[in-house]
């Protein structure tokens, strides 16, 4: 199979790049299936996030299968995969490594680098609002920077490098919640909802009746940044890019794109990052359904998980019942699909 991204000089050989990339994507669902069962959305949206280079929050109450997704697309894409406990003790140093002296065979010492746990490709940062806020700077500038430095020397991390980052939304006692900046900084948040009755039926069939099955790997890192690479080349239109512009402004209270309710429910809105996150994020969405371009759906679909870390809601909201989420879905469904002069 020739590189995801080579090769691309017509629409023909788009589509055919493109029609083996979704067949790739089916396959890596099935694999992940193998060992998860359900949580499909979850599972589409941390893929999403993957191939879009970004990070992932997830946040939902312990048990729901956080850590055996993630372990398990260390298996499907054959990465190195890592688990970090956030703890209120929890050293920067323990996350990206350290400098130790050592003997170098001929008598001296010398200082040598350590690497941390965050020198891997799937790093699962377990109840990261555990940690003090100086841990969490350690690991969220090295998401940001892809390096690190210590002792004055910059270490860069392998590529593709995914952080899918947990927190419980119910045990918030003794917490240290990242700050608006920080969330910023993940591509995505994905909610991670109670499992169904069938699913937990199905659960306990595997679990209890036979060993956890294997997993075969479906791509390895270097196609991953092949895929990468494909997904920046999927095509935007104007007027689709001009619709996630207008869905980005109409969350900034007292803008031009924003209405009377947006202005009462909303107290910060989404920073430019979140354009950059919904189209990037559509783009990989276009590409798992065998798409080189994106639509309208693509933006529908990626926007919640987008969006719902970067906007805050007011008091009012909350005094209302309205979380993000709510606040968000009532701004995709009244923000028009077309401009006013396009419309008119």
């Amino acid at each position: 199979m020739p590189p995801f991204d080579a090769g691309i000089e017509d629409e023909r050989t788009a589509q055919e790049r493109c029609a083996a990339f979704r067949a790739v994507g089916q396959r890596l669902r099935e694999a992940v299936g193998r060992r998860l069962v359900g949580q499909q959305a979850v599972v589409d949206q941390v893929l999403w996030s993957l191939f879009a280079g970004g990070h992932v929050l997830l946040e939902g109450v312990p048990g729901l299968g956080k850590t055996l997704l993630v372990r398990t697309l260390g298996d499907a894409l054959h990465l190195d995969f890592a688990r970090i406990q956030f703890t209120p003790d929890l050293m920067p140093a323990d996350i990206v490594g350290t400098q130790i002296l050592v003997d170098d065979g001929h008598g001296h010492r010398v200082m040598q680098f350590r690497p941390g746990p965050i020198f891997t490709q799937v790093l699962l940062a377990d109840e990261v609002n555990r940690a003090s806020p100086k841990s969490q700077s350690a690991l969220l500038e090295a998401m940001q920077e892809r390096a690190v430095t210590v002792g004055g020397h910059t270490h860069r991390l392998r590529d593709p490098f995914l952080v899918l980052a947990t927190q419980n939304p119910i045990e918030q006692e003794g917490t240290y919640p990242l700050p608006e900046a920080q969330l910023d900084r993940f591509l995505l948040k994905v909610s991670v909802p109670n499992v169904e009755r069938a699913d937990l039926m199905e659960i306990l069939r595997r679990t209890t009746t036979s060993a956890e099955p294997a997993v075969d790997a479906v791509l390895d890192g270097a196609r991953i940044v092949q895929a990468q690479r494909l997904a920046r080349r999927i095509v935007i239109a104007a007027p689709v890019k001009d619709y996630v512009i207008r869905l980005v402004l109409a969350t900034h209270p007292g803008g031009e794109h924003a209405d009377g309710r947006a202005a009462r429910e909303i107290a910060v809105g989404a920073s430019p990052r979140a354009a950059q996150a919904i189209v990037t994020a559509a783009k990989v969405r276009a590409l798992f359904d065998g798409r080189f371009h994106v639509s309208i759906g693509d933006v529908h679909a990626v926007a919640p998980a987008a969006l719902r870390h970067r906007v805050i809601p007011s008091f009012e909201a909350e005094a209302d019942g309205l979380d993000a989420d709510r606040v968000v879905a009532g701004i995709i469904e009244r923000l028009p699909r077309h401009a006013p002069e396009e419309a008119a």
